[in-house]
């Protein structure tokens, strides 16, 4: 049905066991090497592997920033040389990195949602630094199509962030349907992955949202928890992974399948992955 989403099935975010038959022809997840090591970092140096992912939905609120500042910083503090583009006119991730300390890894940022000073070109403000090798672009839940074509222009991953609510899972899975279209003129490469986001394990809403999406073929990649440690990162100009590690070891867990979605060659192969579960 929704022929360029990819159906991970693994669910360390969850903290449930999925029906027996989601787990059929499950396959085991790898871990991915650090950037900064051995021959992957060789392989890096010589190569420019630009990456661009766009974070979007068309619901507002349902944690783009929060998806898309978070990516930013664990590429950074991965040693990924990293780019974030504000694409939002509220400029919450512009704001978000205006808080950043200068002692920590650079993030290149533009204000992409307001037009560029006198002189200057659109191109011109939307250039890359050379070393760049992620892009990750924040947008807003209002995009009109010229902006969207621009947004989704080469692409290589979309993330769909979605709430545990009635209103979210249905606003979210109609705009999945009509985002096809445009995926398949502007990105037709590019995967999209669902990120169930401020899940709390033991609701209604959650168990609710699972079966909704599972029913449409739209199984998230990962659920992320309903953390405080979103709220002082977002404050401190920071990302989960650069916050203490002990303090945000259930957070970092929850992040790496989407991670390695977005890393892995399997993850952009469509290989079905196993279900885990992960107690906090």
């Amino acid at each position: 049905m929704y022929s360029h989403i990819y159906m991970l099935c693994e669910f360390p975010g969850c903290h449930i066991r999925m029906p027996a038959r989601v787990q059929k022809n499950a396959a085991t997840r790898s871990k991915l090497p650090h950037p900064a090591s051995g021959d992957h970092a060789t392989r890096l140096s010589g190569i420019r592997m630009l990456k661009k992912i766009v974070v979007i939905n068309s619901k507002g609120g349902c944690g783009k920033t929060t998806l898309s500042t978070n990516l930013a910083g664990y590429y950074a503090a991965n040693g990924y040389p990293a780019a974030l583009f504000d694409y939002d006119p509220q400029g919450s991730a512009a704001r978000w990195l205006n808080h950043r300390s200068s002692e920590l890894p650079p993030i290149h940022g533009v204000a992409a949602a307001h037009a560029p000073a006198e002189g200057i070109t659109r191109s011109f403000q939307l250039r890359l630094p050379p070393e760049t090798q992620r892009l990750v672009l924040d947008t807003p839940a209002s995009l009109k199509r010229m902006e969207l074509i621009e947004i989704l222009r080469n692409a290589t991953a979309i993330i769909v962030p979605i709430l545990p609510s009635t209103i979210d899972s249905h606003v979210t899975a109609n705009f999945v349907q009509d985002l096809r279209t445009e995926i398949r003129m502007h990105a037709p490469n590019a995967p999209v992955a669902i990120v169930a986001n401020r899940v709390r394990r033991n609701t209604r809403a959650f168990h609710a949202l699972l079966g909704f999406l599972e029913a449409r073929d739209m199984t998230p990649v990962t659920c992320l928890r309903d953390s405080q440690n979103y709220v002082h990162a977002a404050a401190g100009g920071v990302g989960i992974h650069e916050l203490n590690a002990n303090l945000t070891r259930i957070d970092r867990e929850h992040w790496q399948p989407l991670i390695d979605w977005l890393e892995s060659p399997q993850g952009h192969a469509g290989i079905t992955r196993e279900i885990q579960r992960v107690t906090a």
